[in-house]
């Protein structure tokens, strides 16, 4: 049931930007998966195992979200610290996910984005050194909302591959 699970929302953070470009949900599994192994041991990958899926990859903004049992998103979330590089093509990415929220629902870790994007829009528009810059930013922050995204959604190619 949907009520014994939680929502772990992620970011992926990397200096080469090719790392972004070349994410895929089922190398991301596999490196959480491995730092899992490597924290916790079989045990620790058994439970968090059962229920364990990236429900959620945005290679453009590096978001993940990713789903474990509720009795297991402790185990999750300490080993992702763990995580160092993502594997792609025979190429190693160096790394690392920062956890933004755990959640009971995606609609509650939807929420939180969006909150959490407009807070990082406000320190960009604090951060401008010119009038350009900051009409730029302030443009990108009025159109921060649920209803200008929903009407937006044919403009995002890089979630349809991302199954």
């Amino acid at each position: 049931p949907a009520l014994f699970r939680r929502y772990v929302l992620c970011e992926v953070v990397s200096e080469d930007p090719r790392c972004r470009q070349c994410i895929e949900d089922r190398a991301l599994g596999l490196a959480v998966r491995d730092a899992i192994a490597r924290v916790h041991g079989d045990y620790g990958l058994a439970c968090c195992s059962i229920s364990f899926t990236v429900k959620y990859l945005n290679a453009y903004t590096g978001t993940v979200l990713l789903r474990c049992r509720k009795d297991s998103y402790r185990l999750l979330c300490s080993a992702l610290p763990f995580v160092r590089y993502l594997e792609s093509r025979a190429q190693r990415y160096p790394c690392f996910l920062n956890t933004l929220h755990v959640g009971g629902t995606i609609r509650t870790c939807q929420k939180f984005l969006i909150q959490y994007n407009r807070t990082q829009l406000l320190l960009l528009l604090q951060n401008c050194t010119n009038e350009e810059e900051r009409q730029c930013v302030q443009k990108s922050l009025l159109s921060c909302s649920l209803t200008e995204e929903q009407s937006q959604s044919g403009d995002e190619e890089e979630d349809d591959g991302t199954e």
